[in-house]
C-alpha cells in the first residue's frame, strides 16, 4: 500500500485547525469519469486514517463491483488537501485512491490508480521520468436546459441570453449583442457577456491552488468558453482537471447558470474539445526538442508516430461518448484527420510554435474532448506515444497544408478519427496492447470499458427514434 508522508498529513491537520474545518469530504473517480464523494465529520479523521482508510460500498458505482463484492476502501492522498469554497459549512476535500480491502491492494479499475500506473511504467522504461499534461477544456455556459426521453417523446431545450437564436426574442428590452454563429473567439464585451463570471471562475481555480494561464469566450456563441491551466505531471493534471470541472459548475450555479462538457449541446455551431497538450522530461530536462521538423526530436517524432498510429483506439478513451463523434466532423475546426503539422489546427497533433525554448516543445493532441475519464485518457495516450518511441514508428510526412481545402485525391491518403463510438470501440477491441504493457490497462479494463459503452451508451442510443426523424420519415 502507497505510504501517506508525515509532512503532507501534517498539512492536512494544520488547515482544518486554521481553518475550523468541521467536515472531510472524500471524493474518488468512477470508471466512466464522474467525481463521486462521501463526508464524514472532522473527529472521524485521525493520522491511521490515512492508512487504514473508510469504507464504502462500490456496488453503486458505475462499472465497479457487483453487489456480493461490494466492500471497497478509500485511502485520501494528503497532497490534494482543499478547503471546499462552495461548502457552508467549513469543510475540506481530498482526493482517494480506492483500495481492495481483504488485500490492501490498489483497486484494478480505479482510474487513479491506472494513472499512477503509466507514470510508473514510464519511469520503468527508462524513457523519462515525467509526463507533462496540459489539457485545453472548452465548456459551454447556458441559461436553461431541459431534456426528456420515454416511450413516447424525446427531447432537448438548451438556452443562453448569448444565443444567437434569441435576436428576436422579446427580452425587454433585448440589446442585441449576441456573438454570430462561429464568431464567438474573441468579442470584446457587451458583446461577450460572461466575462465577469470567467474571471470568477478563474479566481476560483487560482484560490484552490490551480496555475491558470488565460480565460477566453469561444467560437460558438450561447457562452462556450475556454479556461487553459498550466501544465502538470499526468496525475496531478487528471486530478486538476477534475477539480477544475467541479470549481467551473458550481461557479456557474452560484449565478443561476448550467455548464456542460458535453462536446456537442448545439447543432450548427462549433462543439467542445480539450486540446492535450504533452511532453516527456527527464532528469529536469525536455525530451522533445530537437533538430527535426518543427525543432521536434526525433523521440518526440517516434512519440506522435505513436498517437497518429494508435489514434482510432484512442478514441475510444478520449472521446468516450456517441456525442463525441457529433463534433468530431468535418467544418466546424474538429480535427478529424490523422494527420500532424507545426501550426495548423486543422491537424490532429499540431506542434505549437509560440516559442523556440527547450522547455516550450510540446505536442498537442486535438482530437480528445472534454467528456473523457482524464486519469484513463492521459494514460492511453502516454502509453501511445511511449510505444511509438519503443518501436520507432514513423509519423511520416507532416501535412502543412489546410487539410480541410485538400481535394480528393489528397485526403485519401489521410486517415481520418472513427465516425462513431462504436467503431473507435471495435479500434481499442483490436489494438489495445500498447495499453497493457507494464499492467497499466488490464484486460478486465479494457473488456469491462468496451461493454460498458456499449451496453450503456451505444446500443440505447441506437434503440430510441431520434427526434429529426420525425422529420425526415413521419410522412413515408
Amino acid at each position: 500500500m502507497a505510504k501517506r508522508t508525515p509532512d503532507t498529513i501534517d498539512n492536512v491537520f494544520k488547515i482544518i485547525k486554521d481553518n475550523d474545518v468541521k467536515m472531510i469530504d472524500f471524493k474518488f473517480m468512477d470508471f466512466p469519469g464522474q467525481w463521486q464523494h462521501f463526508t464524514v465529520p472532522v473527529y472521524e479523521l485521525s493520522r491511521d486514517s490515512f492508512e487504514d482508510g473508510f469504507g464504502f460500498d462500490g456496488s453503486s458505482i458505475r462499472g465497479w463491483k457487483s453487489i456480493h463484492e461490494s466492500d471497497m476502501l478509500i485511502m485520501p492522498d494528503p497532497k490534494t488537501v482543499l478547503v471546499d469554497p462552495f461548502i457552508t459549512i467549513p469543510t475540506i476535500s481530498l482526493v482517494c485512491d480506492v483500495y481492495e480491502p481483504l488485500t490492501k491492494e490498489k483497486y484494478e479499475r480505479c482510474p487513479r490508480s491506472i494513472a499512477q500506473k503509466a507514470e510508473a511504467y514510464l519511469r520503468q522504461t527508462g524513457i523519462a521520468d515525467t509526463a507533462y499534461f496540459g489539457p485545453e477544456a472548452e465548456f459551454f455556459i447556458f441559461d436553461d436546459v431541459r431534456f426528456d426521453s420515454n416511450e413516447r417523446e424525446s427531447y432537448y431545450h438548451v438556452d443562453s441570453v448569448e444565443g444567437k437564436w434569441n435576436s428576436g426574442r422579446d427580452e425587454k428590452p433585448n440589446l442585441g449583442y449576441k456573438p454570430r454563429y462561429k464568431e464567438g473567439y474573441f468579442p470584446v464585451p457587451p458583446t461577450d457577456s460572461i466575462m465577469n463570471l470567467r474571471n470568477e471562475m478563474a479566481q476560483n481555480l487560482i484560490n484552490a491552488g490551480l496555475h491558470v494561464e488565460a480565460q477566453h469566450h469561444e467560437v460558438a456563441c450561447a457562452g462556450q468558453s475556454e479556461i487553459d491551466l498550466r501544465f502538470a505531471p499526468l496525475v496531478s493534471a487528471a486530478d486538476g482537471l477534475l477539480l477544475f470541472k467541479y470549481i467551473i459548475k458550481n461557479t456557474a450555479r452560484l449565478h443561476n447558470k448550467t455548464v456542460t462538457f458535453m462536446p456537442k449541446p448545439v447543432f450548427g455551431d462549433n462543439g467542445s474539445g480539450m486540446h492535450v497538450h504533452q511532453s516527456l522530461w527527464k532528469n529536469g530536462k525536455p525530451l522533445f526538442f530537437g533538430n527535426g521538423y518543427a525543432n521536434m526530436s526525433e523521440l518526440g517524432l517516434y512519440y506522435i508516430g505513436g498517437i497518429l498510429k494508435h489514434a482510432p483506439a484512442l478514441c475510444a478513451i478520449t472521446n468516450p461518448t456517441t456525442n463525441s463523434y457529433k463534433r468530431l466532423v468535418p467544418g466546424f475546426e474538429a480535427p478529424v484527420n490523422l494527420a500532424y503539422s507545426q501550426r495548423n489546427r486543422s491537424a490532429a497533433v499540431r506542434i505549437p510554435v509560440y516559442s523556440q525554448s527547450p522547455k516550450a516543445k510540446r505536442i498537442e493532441f486535438r482530437t480528445p474532448d472534454p467528456s473523457c475519464n482524464p486519469y484513463l485518457a492521459f494514460s492511453a495516450m502516454m502509453m501511445a506515444g511511449v510505444d511509438g518511441i519503443l518501436n520507432k514508428i514513423d509519423p511520416g510526412e507532416p501535412l502543412d497544408k489546410d487539410i480541410y481545402d485538400l481535394s480528393p485525391e489528397e485526403l485519401q491518403n489521410v486517415p481520418s478519427a472513427p465516425g462513431s463510438l462504436d467503431i473507435a470501440l471495435n479500434a481499442l477491441e483490436k489494438d489495445h496492447d500498447f495499453l497493457m504493457k507494464g499492467n497499466v490497462f488490464t484486460e478486465d479494463v479494457i473488456e469491462t470499458w468496451i461493454n460498458y459503452k456499449l451496453t450503456r451508451e451505444v446500443k440505447p442510443v441506437s434503440l430510441r427514434p431520434n427526434p429529426y426523424e420525425f422529420h425526415l420519415y413521419y410522412d413515408v
